[in-house]
């Protein structure tokens, strides 16, 4: 991360722009990559006059917004084909199917909101493919997701400046705690789907 900070506060802004865009972008097939940390860094470079607000808005956003896309796809094209053919051990169909349809009621709620849940980007734009979701309206949700939270890194990263490192333990400790939630919930689901499976089905009861 080091490394990638300092490669970034060397290039031309025209560079930064497109770096920020790609990083965005593969943040959402490859969940660690930090692009977090990286846009607030670029926020702390419009601080110091390096580069334009607005302008690195516009290209963390498409990145994002591109990701998510990018996701969907894969979902719509490849998602029930990976999940019905057992992949995934601990996901029996039949819940899969649930889940899809659970998503097509509630989906558009998880989009707006999955540029704040860290960690389940990918998993939130996979299941909206799968479900199919209109792609218009899930890619414009997810603009409108990204351009919030972007916004409030740069700006965040903008204000603080060379103390930007400030807001980014703040924000490592957030996804922190937002991975630990989620997994603990899907540790219950587990653990739920494990011990239904485990209890012998209980026959008729006798009459004495």
């Amino acid at each position: 991360m080091e490394e990638l900070i300092r490669r970034l506060s060397a290039l031309n802004p025209l560079w930064v722009y497109f770096s920020v865009c790609g990083i965005a972008l593969l943040e959402n097939v490859i969940p660690p990559l930090p692009s977090d940390v990286v846009i607030l860094f670029v926020g702390s470079m419009v601080g110091m006059g390096k580069i334009d607000f607005t302008t690195a808005l516009i290209f963390t956003t498409i990145g994002s917004t591109a990701g998510f896309v990018a996701m969907y796809k894969i979902g719509d094209w490849f998602g029930l084909k990976i999940l019905e053919r057992g992949k995934i051990p601990f996901i029996p169909v039949e819940k899969v199917h649930r889940v899809e349809g659970w998503f097509r009621k509630y989906g558009y709620v998880l989009i707006v909101a999955n540029r704040f849940l860290t960690g389940t980007r990918a998993v939130i734009s996979f299941f909206a493919g799968m479900s199919e979701l209109p792609l218009t309206a899930t890619a414009l949700l997810s603009f409108v997701s990204a351009l919030v939270w972007n916004f409030l890194l740069l700006y965040a990263g903008k204000e603080l400046g060379h103390n930007w490192q400030r807001i980014a333990w703040y924000l490592a400790t957030y996804s922190k705690a937002v991975t630990l939630v989620l997994v603990l919930i899907a540790l219950l689901f587990l653990l739920s789907f494990v011990y239904k499976r485990s209890r012998p089905n209980s026959g008729p009861k006798n009459d004495r």
